[in-house]
């Protein structure tokens, strides 16, 4: 069974909808995970999605967070939010979303930013981090293809970043986030790495000021790190640049790039 999996975090779905649609029509994944929704739960676009075969599990507050699972080969075993889950300011940030589809579960994550090293928001991410890998050791550890996908807001190596000196002490980079994740795949989990196209290091963020994309100044901070089993079952993994290329000029606002790229993992199961 050929199945295609994909993480993206769109930077709003009701914003860039047309854009989305257009790329899951062209790009025909079976299993996405979406981060950043900023939408509340009543402007979820359900029918549109549906339209197209998917249906979604989500979790949304209409702020600047949300995480979205959309699947079209089936939707069970739906869970809210990591277990243990820690809060910032008292609230249940809406960051983690899970599923089982079809022959895979999957997790759809949008880790904390972190903000600046030594702020609230950092340790909250450290936090947040602990708590991931105390929910996926289970499944980690399990006969069924298992992964945890999304915008971790951590690039793992120096050469992650499009110029390293530029974040001296900056988050993203830090020795405890990048010590979280290596934490994190000590549950059975490893990363599925995409392949090289343009560029040697695949980037999958690059801010829209200062001609970010077009001057290839990323970071690499989406990824899907996957147990044994699904592992071993990935034929293929880029990541699509062509969806964060800016549009024509004239182009509605619904079809403007998110500043993250989507990441597509191709499995034989």
């Amino acid at each position: 069974m050929a199945l295609r999996i994909a993480t993206w975090n769109v930077n709003s779905i009701t914003t860039r909808l047309d854009r989305i649609t257009g790329w899951l029509r062209s790009t025909d994944p079976d299993v996405v995970c979406l981060q950043e929704l900023k939408c509340t739960p009543e402007a979820f676009p359900t029918a549109p999605l549906r339209a197209l075969g998917y249906e979604a599990a989500f979790v949304a507050d209409g702020r600047w967070n949300g995480a979205a699972v959309l699947s079209r080969v089936g939707l069970e075993d739906i869970t809210h939010h990591l277990p243990d889950q820690p809060q910032y300011d008292g609230v249940t940030e809406p960051r983690a979303v899970g599923a089982t589809c079809g022959p895979v579960r999957v997790w759809s994550l949008y880790v904390p930013n972190g903000r600046e090293v030594g702020h609230a928001h950092y340790a909250y991410k450290l936090k947040w981090l602990e708590a991931l890998r105390a929910a996926v050791a289970t499944d980690a550890a399990g006969s069924r293809p298992f992964a945890v996908l999304g915008d971790f807001n951590v690039a793992p190596k120096d050469e992650d970043v499009w110029d390293i000196s530029l974040f001296e002490g900056a988050t993203h980079v830090s020795e405890a986030e990048r010590t979280a994740l290596i934490e994190l795949q000590k549950e059975g989990l490893s990363e599925v790495y995409p392949r090289a196209l343009k560029y040697d290091i695949p980037f999958t963020f690059w801010d829209y000021r200062q001609l970010g994309f077009q001057k290839n100044k990323g970071m690499r901070i989406d990824h899907v790190y996957g147990n044994a089993p699904f592992t071993a079952a990935v034929t293929d993994s880029y990541v699509d640049r062509e969806a964060r290329r800016p549009g024509k000029k004239d182009a509605p606002a619904s079809m403007a790039p998110s500043d993250h790229a989507p990441l597509v993992v191709d499995l034989e199961l």
